[in-house]
């Protein structure tokens, strides 16, 4: 089986940009994203949007032997003022469905996790949805819990 590295994305390489785009874009039409492509407009703002962002952190799963992106993470970091120090969300996390199953997705999480305790987080958060339990058990095996009691996550679209 082919080995997998994990490298920081850098948004201006433009085969780093197709990659992100196409692993987003992967997961937006699977059933546990939105089950449709991402719009034009909005794969041609993604990774400018994420260069102007300058809290956002991305990641990229390479095949060594296909050379492919096969995965990608998207983090903001933040900051917890409970604890003081940063506090990174993980927004996004896409491998694409022919890569499912070959540990792509705890390869990235183990390099988000490794890149903040270096970086002085406090924290990893993300969200994961009660129905998709391949992720939850990925998360919990991480150490990922439910932290304080549960909550729920709003939204007021603009």
């Amino acid at each position: 089986m082919p080995e997998i590295t994990v490298i920081r994305a850098d948004l201006a390489d433009p085969s780093h940009a197709d990659g992100i785009v196409a692993c987003l874009d992967a997961y937006a039409q699977d059933p546990m994203g939105s089950g449709a492509p991402l719009a034009s407009d909005v794969k041609a703002a993604l990774v400018p949007g994420l260069r102007d962002t300058p809290a956002a952190r991305v990641w990229l799963a390479q095949d060594d032997g296909e050379g492919e992106f096969i995965g990608v993470i998207v983090a903001f970091v933040g900051y917890s003022t409970f604890a003081a120090k940063p506090r990174w969300n993980v927004h996004d996390i896409s491998v694409v469905p022919a890569a499912r199953s070959r540990g792509v997705g705890r390869a990235m999480l183990s390099r988000v996790i490794e890149d903040a305790t270096a970086a002085g987080a406090v924290a990893v958060s993300l969200e994961v949805r009660h129905d998709n339990d391949a992720a939850r058990h990925l998360y919990a095996s991480l150490g990922f819990g439910d932290g304080f009691a549960p909550m729920a996550f709003w939204e007021r679209k603009l």
